[in-house]
């Protein structure tokens, strides 16, 4: 059986833990009694089995190793787990380079789903039994999708335009042709950005606009975080020179890098979880598509990093795609806007920006985050269903 290679980077993840436990144990004389997710039941065992000047640091020590073991074996599990992805993809209904259109069926109003250049869409037919897109087709709507693909050589040189004016807008022109009109675009995190872009220079081709997790205000709701995201571009240089790419793993650190503990924690829970479980299923499956990213055409990720995080472009008005600022105010078409209350990826002060620029747009705030939203246990509830309605209430406007 070929193990998994996640979490990815490894060598970052086992660094962090490693770091934060030699810290803990090395300070705990001085903290006295509020170490960081020191449990109660750790404290009062050692309170009983040693003096008052030695009970908290044996408390620290004991917690920081069950921790570390907690979080190897809940690697371990992962990587060796049996759950593999055994759904196949729809049919593809048109292709240009890597990318596929590819179509869900069903009927009803067509929804052309746009996800983020970054990470597979897979996101968004996760399960056989746990798959938004066939969920939708099921239930009075025809999902297409864009898969934007493995980058080649060629797409290694594009831009945002190149992509949006041109591998987008062309995919949507051909959704509009198979379908016989105008579509709804539909945008996840990233793939939302792209979405706006489009919409606003193809107005033929679209009727309609959802917008999941979709980032406006890169410096909301403080700066230090998008100007570090910013000065990494320094560091990665090098890799997008040599490969055209910024590799997978360098976008997994960045990731990585806005929650350091996140990963480890998650670990820690997921070795704790029968391994038949359906929970468990859900987490590997959402693990394998984490980090089976996809590398990001440097030129995409030096405008993502410098003009988006580090000049906030697209908030100040100053993005240009094709020439042409991307203006979210002159949107004429009905617009929904999901917000997940929990995201860390996308703050939803970032993607409220972007809400109250759209004339149309009707928001919505699911308590999950960037990820639960559209994929986890409770997404039919918190995102599906209201998405869905929004969806068939305007085929009922006319819309």
């Amino acid at each position: 059986m070929i193990q998994r290679r996640g979490p990815r980077p490894l060598l970052l993840h086992l660094t962090l833990a490693m770091l934060r436990s030699s810290v803990s144990r090395a300070t705990s004389l001085n903290w006295k009694h509020d170490w960081p997710n020191l449990n109660a039941a750790t404290i009062r065992q050692a309170l009983t089995q040693h003096s008052a000047d030695t009970a908290f640091p044996i408390a620290v020590w004991t917690e920081a190793l069950r921790q570390d073991a907690a979080l190897i074996h809940g690697i371990t599990a992962y990587r060796r787990h049996p759950w593999r992805r055994d759904i196949g993809d729809p049919p593809v209904v048109w292709s240009e380079g890597g990318s596929r259109l590819l179509d869900y069926g069903g009927t009803g109003p067509t929804v052309l789903f746009v996800p983020s250049l970054i990470n597979g869409f897979q996101v968004l037919d996760l399960m056989a039994d746990h798959s938004m897109l066939r969920w939708l087709a099921a239930n009075g709507t025809r999902p297409l999708l864009l898969d934007w693909g493995w980058p080649d050589a060629t797409e290694r040189g594009f831009t945002l335009t190149d992509y949006i004016a041109g591998r987008l807008e062309r995919t949507m022109a051909e959704a509009a042709r198979l379908t016989g009109g105008p579509i709804i675009l539909a945008g996840y995190c990233m793939g939302g950005l792209l979405a706006v872009a489009a919409a606003q220079r193809r107005p033929d081709l679209t009727h309609g606009l959802a917008l999941l997790a979709t980032p406006w205000d890169f410096h909301a709701p403080t700066v230090e975080r998008a100007r570090e995201a910013a000065g990494c571009l320094a560091l990665i240089e090098p890799a997008l020179e040599l490969l055209g790419a910024m590799p997978v793993d360098a976008l997994q650190m960045l990731f990585a890098l806005l929650d350091p503990w996140g990963v480890a924690d998650k670990y820690r829970a997921f070795a704790a979880l029968p391994t038949d479980s359906p929970r468990a299923h859900r987490f590997v499956a959402l693990e394998d598509w984490l980090n089976d990213g996809m590398p990001l055409a440097a030129p995409v990720a030096r405008e993502c990093l410098s003009a988006w995080y580090g000049a906030n472009t697209p908030a100040r008005g100053l993005w240009r795609v094709a020439g042409q600022i991307v203006d979210p105010s002159a949107l004429r078409l009905p617009v929904f806007v999901a917000i997940p209350q929990r995201d860390r990826i996308v703050p939803p002060d970032s993607a409220l920006a972007l809400a109250r620029l759209i004339p149309e747009a009707s928001t919505h705030s699911p308590a999950a985050g960037h990820v639960g939203m559209v994929a986890g246990a409770a997404a039919q509830r918190q995102l599906w269903e209201p998405l869905l309605a929004w969806l068939l209430s305007q085929v009922h406007e006319g819309g």
